[in-house]
């Protein structure tokens, strides 16, 4: 059977929660995983920065 419960919760972000990657610029990309910035700013990054390097995530303008 079909799991129509899967990704429910994805359809009430902005654009279906995809964006631009702050930290490697990919685009149309889901941004779903909080890190943060030595200042303590959040930002959302995709799947692949998610276990980036600190000081890539710092070079995070805006």
């Amino acid at each position: 059977m079909a799991k129509t419960k899967r990704g429910r919760p994805l359809w009430n972000l902005p654009s279906r929660g995809r964006g631009t990657c702050p930290v490697c610029s990919a685009t149309r990309i889901k941004l779903l995983y909080p890190r943060a910035k030595t200042d303590g700013t959040q930002h959302k990054v995709c799947k692949r920065c998610v276990n980036a390097p600190q000081v890539k995530v710092d070079t995070i303008t805006g």
